[in-house]
């Protein structure tokens, strides 16, 4: 079996407080894009897994690939299987690169050997892994709140604007994005923000790591100044960074512009 799990970005990202577990209760919309790995997963004698394209740092054994298996494993009987990732969304962007990954896993396997598990294991075997796993189990455009693993409805539908996405290949962990930011509750809900006109989410819908993130990486403001010159309706950077992203009402080819980095444009659904 093949599959395609495919990065996302954020719309707005509000960090609201810090919570008592360390982590921090953040307010954001969560869009699906094409950006995509490929993920391959058949039955075997022996489990295994294996990466090509981007470098994976870090043991193989503590791939979020691996560990959604075993976590698997431990409740259902299945054979074992091979698992080859090739990695092609930018590891450390802000994309939910390896939440998909994981979020996919647990879905593909699910389908190969008929498990018939609910959505509601699926979601909870997701957010075991890591905070915004769960949302690539459904995969549409949500609200989400507290750690970014609950969900609610939203009727924002960008189907046929055009993206662009940029990645200036720069790692920024999630601990010192955190480092830099000041949790303060919004004024205004971001949902009813996202109601109004894209051209005026501009003014408002805003990305609480940019403030502190653009200044230390000049490169990223830079970035999306650009997306606007450009004629970007709204461009910002996906989570904790390091892609900028600009949304367009029509296709529009920047790949000799941002020639220097990574990135990927099309069609959002």
């Amino acid at each position: 079996m093949v599959v395609f799990p495919n990065a996302k970005i954020n719309i707005g990202l509000n960090i609201i407080e810090k919570r008592k577990d360390g982590f921090h209760n953040i307010e954001s919309c969560f869009y699906p894009v094409g950006w995509s790995d490929a993920l391959e997963i058949l039955p075997a004698d022996i489990f295994s897994f294996q990466s090509d394209g981007i470098d994976i740092p870090g043991n193989p054994a503590s791939n979020l690939c691996t560990k959604a298996y075993k976590m698997m494993s431990t409740d259902y009987e299945f054979d074992p299987v091979s698992i080859h990732l090739l990695k092609a969304v930018p590891i450390g962007a802000g994309l939910g690169g390896g939440s998909s990954d994981a979020a996919f896993t647990i879905k593909a396997l699910n389908e190969l050997f008929g498990l018939e598990i609910s959505l509601e294991k699926q979601l909870d075997y997701a957010r075991r892994l890591g905070s915004d796993c769960a949302f690539f189990i459904e995969n549409k455009p949500v609200y989400c709140f507290e750690k970014g693993d609950r969900f609610e409805e939203i009727s924002l539908k960008l189907t046929e604007k055009w993206i662009v996405m940029v990645n200036p290949e720069l790692h920024i962990s999630t601990a010192e994005a955190y480092a830099g930011v000041q949790p303060l509750k919004s004024e205004i809900d971001l949902r009813e923000l996202l109601k109004a006109p894209i051209e005026n989410w501009r003014n408002g819908v805003k990305n609480d790591f940019e403030k502190s993130l653009f200044p230390k990486y000049p490169v990223l403001k830079e970035i999306k100044e650009r997306l606007y010159n450009e004629g970007a309706k709204y461009a910002a950077m996906s989570g904790s960074g390091s892609t900028l992203f600009g949304i367009f009402d029509k296709e529009t080819d920047l790949s000799d512009i941002f020639n220097q980095y990574k990135r990927w444009q099309g069609y959002l659904k």
